[in-house]
């Protein structure tokens, strides 16, 4: 491993900053996936992702897919993330880190909670602020005073995608009250899946750059003083389709055209927009075909998640009294 890649790294779970003490773990188009051997936490090094911006790939023409888009249907999924929050908090101020287009804020909303966000693209915070008409500021987190105190903060498949993701999970200590709720979405390393694919994992790509385990993820949440209150495996069809389906096309249209590359990967705002139109094909259904999707949708994914084979995980973590440690000393 080129040691250049890791000049003035710290593994953001146990603070490790000593090269001798990262491996590659995986090698995938040219990437090297360093593992930390102090604490197995997973991660791309940032000299990857230099000159990389994650913050312009959805552009005015996927908003315009959005705009066609079923909301019914795109609400459903966030109702069933909020029947799991309602078992911890059933009201209060909740905030989104990573709010996107909105519609996780617009059904938080409508059960009652107290919602705001905040969308560093463009295009989704103007769609979520101006056509939901939802209180979503675009600002950096880090500018937001910590005298913002909030009973619950989310983090829907946001925090992969964060070099020092623990200065976000410090932050957020800092902005909920005490017994506040963290709940966080990412990929979930340790999964069934991700260990039988390997390197060939859909989730695993320079767009993700941290890849926590169960183990990883609590110990991160504990050193900044958080009690984890429960952790389950997710398994979301829209995902599957976006790191899974969407791919195994794509292969299949490059070899049947070899000159069609450049049509195939024309750069994530293509890919966004293509997998829109696909969704809002697909809910132009009859509203009773879509009752009966919905529900099966919604088996599959309490099966999976009971059987503990998503491909992600959500962990819900209380904000306990005390000052954040130092240093953790459990790793479980």
């Amino acid at each position: 491993m080129n040691q250049n890649i890791l000049e003035g790294v710290k593994c953001c779970v146990c603070s490790n900053a000593d090269p001798s003490r990262f491996k590659v773990k995986y090698s995938k188009n040219g990437i090297d996936i360093v593992q930390c051997e102090n604490c197995s936490f997973i991660f791309i090094p940032p000299f990857y992702r230099k000159g990389v911006s994650y913050t312009d790939y959805k552009n005015a023409e996927v908003a315009n897919q959005v705009r066609k888009g079923n909301n019914w249907v795109k609400l459903q999924r966030h109702f069933l993330r909020y029947k799991l929050i309602r078992k911890y908090k059933s009201g209060g101020k909740l905030f989104d880190l990573g709010a996107g287009w909105g519609h996780f804020l617009l059904a938080g909303r409508m059960l009652g909670y107290e919602v705001s966000g905040i969308e560093i693209s463009e295009q989704p915070f103007l769609y979520a602020k101006n056509d939901l008409k939802l209180p979503v500021d675009h600002i950096d987190f880090f500018e937001m005073p910590d005298s913002n105190k909030f009973d619950i903060i989310t983090m829907w498949d946001v925090l992969e995608h964060i070099d020092r993701a623990d200065t976000v999970v410090e932050k957020c200590a800092r902005m909920l009250q005490p017994g506040g709720c963290l709940i966080i979405q990412v990929p979930q390393i340790d999964s069934y899946i991700a260990k039988k694919q390997g390197a060939d994992w859909g989730m695993m790509g320079l767009d993700h750059v941290n890849y926590f385990s169960k183990q990883t993820l609590t110990r991160l949440l504990e050193k900044n003083g958080f009690r984890v209150k429960t952790i389950r495996s997710s398994f979301e069809i829209k995902l599957f389709i976006m790191y899974t389906i969407f791919p195994f096309i794509n292969k299949l249209k490059k070899k049947k055209n070899e000159t069609g590359s450049a049509a195939v990967n024309q750069g994530g705002t293509n890919i966004s927009a293509n997998r829109q139109s696909f969704f809002n094909r697909f809910t132009s259904a009859p509203k009773w075909v879509l009752h009966i999707f919905i529900l099966f949708h919604n088996m599959v994914y309490n099966t999976l998640s009971a059987l503990n084979i998503g491909e992600e995980m959500i962990v819900v973590a209380e904000r306990i009294v005390s000052e954040p440690s130092s240093v953790s000393t459990n790793n479980s």
